[in-house]
């Protein structure tokens, strides 16, 4: 079946921006509208050491990126043509303050009922960034999120957060279930997921 025109190609001009971690749960900015969606071409991936949000260069934390291969199940914002600018400003703020990461157009699949293909902003990271760390064991990835704590708070609530999000979406992903169960008593990670009203902020 073809695909619907893209809503950002539109004369209207509202602008789309795929979530994939912490925008989930925090997108921190104006929408009109959220719907479950997917990136083909890369993949959620905990590969960039945070030196600012989760975390300090002597003390790395570890946040997530969209990282070459695969797919990826996120949310798709749309933001109304309006405060397309001041979206993008606030969202280069946020995602770019060590400039890791590469801010894209990315075709994105909505899992709405006319499965419409629009071009959203998406943040990649740089394979070439000092930042990049490629793929870590879950050892490492849980050494490094239990010692993280940058100016948005600690790794170890930006990991369960970002679960406690996809879990809500009906999805799981497989290698942040894994680091999950190892950070936060297995026995409880669900029925704390489902319990609460929303993720911890920051």
């Amino acid at each position: 079946m073809a695909a619907n025109p893209s809503h950002s190609e539109s004369p209207d001009g509202d602008l789309w921006v795929f979530g994939y971690g912490s925008l989930m749960w925090k997108p921190g900015f104006e929408y009109l509208e959220q719907v479950p969606a997917r990136l083909i071409g890369e993949h959620r991936a905990l590969c960039v050491y945070s030196f600012d949000h989760r975390g300090t260069p002597e003390k790395p934390g570890l946040v997530l990126g969209l990282d070459r291969g695969g797919a990826c199940r996120g949310i798709a914002f749309r933001v109304a043509a309006r405060l397309r600018h001041d979206t993008i400003a606030y969202l280069r703020a946020r995602e770019q303050t060590t400039n890791v990461y590469r801010e894209v157009m990315r075709s994105v699949w909505l899992e709405n009922a006319a499965r419409d293909r629009v071009s959203a902003l998406a943040y990649v990271v740089d394979r070439g960034h000092v930042q990049y760390a490629g793929r870590l064991s879950l050892a490492e990835q849980q050494r490094l999120v239990l010692q993280g704590h940058g100016r948005s708070g600690n790794n170890r609530d930006y990991v369960l957060s970002t679960v406690t999000s996809i879990e809500k979406q009906g999805f799981r992903d497989a290698q942040l279930h894994q680091l999950a169960a190892m950070l936060h008593d297995s026995g409880t990670l669900h029925r704390d997921a489902r319990a609460a009203d929303g993720p911890d902020p920051g």
